[in-house]
């Protein structure tokens, strides 16, 4: 079995004046991801993609050093465009992303529509996903909109924010042997094995 772990960056420091895709982890973001090594599933890692943003790199620079391993960047695989609107407060954040999956043939005050990120993100990830001949597991480390699209994406499922994962810092994976998803969403520090659904 050779696994894809989808894995999200954990909380971010917010700063209004810097760029969105130039945030870090903040102090509990980066607690979190040390907590995220000490799992099991991570050991069976064997080559990490991330994305350029920062938070996603610092993500996976730690997952690298773990595991003594380089990690592969990959800028087509970041997080929706938002750029048209910069920062927005959290509250208008929520509503314009709800929106985002509510409305996937449209553009959100300029926002990359739902339906392109996903052909972008399934474009990006088609060699990964369809590879067949690994032994190891694949760690794509990025956020949390792109990384709903592509599970959706895999598993047949209609655009929808009730697929969207509960919160910064959470992984899904699927058997890319078997084309079928062991899991959705499930905390990066949670102690438990992922359980399998099929």
């Amino acid at each position: 079995m050779s696994i894809l772990r989808y894995i999200t960056h954990p909380n971010v420091e917010i700063d209004a004046d810097t760029p969105v895709p130039m945030w870090g982890l903040s102090a509990l973001g980066r607690r979190r991801a040390l907590a995220m090594l000490d799992q099991q599933w991570v050991g069976s890692i064997g080559r990490i993609i991330s994305s350029s943003e920062t938070k996603a790199l610092e993500t996976a620079d730690l997952i690298a050093a773990q595991l003594g391993l380089s990690v592969e960047v990959r800028p087509e695989s970041g997080e929706i465009d938002r750029s048209s609107t910069g920062f927005v407060e959290p509250e208008r954040h929520e509503l314009l992303a709800d929106r985002f999956f509510a409305e996937p043939d449209s553009s959100m005050e300029g926002w990359e529509r739902a339906v392109d990120a996903q052909r972008r993100i399934v474009g990006v990830m088609r060699d990964v996903v369809e590879a067949r001949d690994g032994r190891d597991d694949v760690a794509v480390v990025g956020h949390g909109a792109v990384g709903t699209l592509l599970m959706c994406h895999l598993v047949g499922l209609r655009i929808s924010r009730d697929h969207d994962q509960p919160g910064q810092g959470h992984f899904w994976s699927y058997d890319r042997a078997d084309n079928r998803l062991l899991h959705g969403w499930r905390s990066i520090d949670d102690p438990e094995d992922p359980p399998s659904v099929g």
